[in-house]
């Protein structure tokens, strides 16, 4: 598992780190950007991400039947981990779920999609990148409206800014499978 979230490490670095500055959707101002889209867009990145997550899954036991998050950075990597789960010897298949920042102004209105989502079921809420924590809350609320149980919360890159704390203090798990911390030092060798 190491070997796979170094190759993780090496794509994000390469492909997604900016060292620039930027405001960030939080409203932050920030000295670097971390633009997953530029990994979980490729065949490549977002396989190995889904099979990263799907190999955390299964050694953390975690229950989940669902995996989804805040459209749009949740959607490509939600609906890669799925679909590796259909074929994965072990574990049940995940289904999975997005969450939009304003619900749809026609058709059936929903704010939230995905076709198993249902009072108790165990759910595993994914994002790319993690600020405050903001983005990630507004979802585990629209999915705690509709009954859904969040096991935890996986981010692909965690800036260290105060949203994994934000997260814990509302009772949720939080695993990342990279810190700034980590590609600031890998930037540096």
């Amino acid at each position: 598992m190491e070997k796979l979230r170094q190759e993780i490490r090496r794509l994000v670095f390469t492909r997604a780190y900016q060292k620039r500055k930027v405001t960030l959707a939080s409203g932050r101002e920030s000295d670097f950007y971390v633009d997953c889209r530029q990994v979980t867009l490729t065949s490549e990145g977002v396989y190995k991400l889904a099979s990263y997550i799907l190999q955390l899954i299964r050694k953390e036991g975690l229950q989940a039947k669902a995996v989804g998050g805040p459209a749009m950075g949740a959607v490509p990597l939600a609906t890669a981990v799925s679909t590796l789960s259909w074929g994965a010897s072990s574990g049940e298949p995940l289904d999975t779920f997005f969450v939009r920042s304003e619900p749809k102004k026609h058709g059936l209105e929903n704010r939230v999609d995905g076709p198993t989502l249902r009072e108790g079921l165990p759910i595993l809420v994914l994002d790319d990148v993690l600020t405050t924590g903001g983005s990630i809350l507004k979802t585990v609320r629209a999915t705690r409206q509709l009954g859904c149980k969040v096991e935890r919360i996986i981010v692909i890159v965690d800036r260290q800014e105060g949203g994994k704390e934000n997260l814990q203090k509302e009772g949720l798990p939080v695993s990342a499978i990279l810190t700034r911390d980590e590609l600031v030092k890998y930037g540096a060798n």
